[in-house]
């Protein structure tokens, strides 16, 4: 790949900027943002070729839109509005001008269905494709959403359909394989879809948990038990699931439901009380939502989550990719 640096960078500069807390973007040594009146919100993510991607199974562009929607989503977990991104790209020989500024392009899609303005980054050379995306966005002073405000009695909740983007993986990598839901799990796949616009819509509760599902609903509930001190209980039969589904084994179905990962739907707790505003929330949002379980206390020195499944309880392990196994 032949690429110049300064001018690559004019091509990705955005003409203008939409969020007016930006003082300074893209031309200096560092970006400037002015706001007091809202608490700002931080998150990065690195992705890296043949760990998170694989040119057979997702475009540049592909590749682009996801980066951004997987932090867009941690965003969306914190109860944040994503305002601002940063793109750190390293890229190796075998990705052509055109593949990068296609990369770009599907940041670029995405980042502006939430009026997200591109404020910086750099460029380097490498081996293979690595792509570090960092997010900023907005949250009312005190209305940041953590793991660790679960309590006993709440109700746990998850948004949309669960195991579908290891559904698309596995159709993508079996092309042979016949579904006719091949499309909708290939594109959950690819271009995910963060739960902002819900997330915003319950800003006025003063408390609901959120935690975004990226490494599979059993490592998210743990994360939210240990984090709140609680025992999760969930109810393997209310867990959402698309009716497509049914298309595959049970083995894999199960696999994917559970800690299949990389769907960016949100799984949360919030109090019996305000449930009726969160349902309400979701459909002005146009949001899937259901009802998987409830939070207990603590019933043993570590805090579990405990899966009931064809009238049976078990302990329900942290489960998932780990990029350290």
């Amino acid at each position: 790949m032949n690429l110049e640096e300064f001018s690559f960078i004019e091509s990705i500069r955005q003409p203008s900027y939409k969020q007016p807390s930006l003082i300074k973007g893209i031309g200096d040594d560092a970006a400037v943002i002015r706001n007091s009146s809202q608490d700002l919100v931080t998150a990065v993510d690195t992705f890296a070729e043949g760990i998170h991607f694989l040119p057979s199974t997702m475009t540049p562009f592909d590749i682009g839109y996801k980066a951004l929607a997987a932090n867009i989503s941690d965003l969306a977990a914190m109860g944040a509005t994503p305002a601002f991104y940063l793109v750190s790209i390293a890229i190796s020989k075998n990705w052509t001008t055109a593949d990068v500024q296609e990369i770009f392009k599907g940041m670029r899609a995405i980042g502006n269905s939430f009026n997200m303005d591109l404020i910086g980054g750099d460029t380097i050379s490498s081996e293979s494709l690595v792509l570090s995306v960092t997010v900023m966005g907005y949250v009312n002073k005190d209305k940041a959403r953590y793991r660790n405000s679960a309590k006993p009695g709440d109700v746990v909740f998850a948004t949309g359909t669960l195991g579908d983007s290891q559904a698309g993986l596995h159709l993508l990598f079996n092309p042979e394989e016949l579904c006719a839901d091949r499309s909708y799990f290939v594109k959950r796949h690819q271009q995910p879809s963060p739960r902002v616009l819900f997330a915003e819509k319950l800003s006025v509760l003063q408390r609901v948990t959120l935690n975004d599902i990226s490494d599979g609903i059993a490592s998210e509930a743990n994360e939210i038990a240990e984090a709140s001190q609680v025992d999760i209980h969930l109810n393997y039969e209310q867990l959402p699931v698309h009716s497509g589904m049914k298309a595959f084994n049970v083995e894999l179905k199960d696999k994917w439901i559970l800690s299949g990962g990389e769907d960016f739907e949100l799984l949360g707790t919030v109090s019996p009380d305000a449930w009726a505003y969160v349902k309400d929330s979701a459909a002005a949002t146009g949001t899937e939502i259901k009802e998987i379980g409830s939070v207990s206390q603590c019933k043993d020195i570590k805090p579990s989550v405990r899966l009931l499944k064809n009238n049976n309880e078990m302990i329900l392990q942290k489960s998932g990719y780990n990029h350290f196994k």
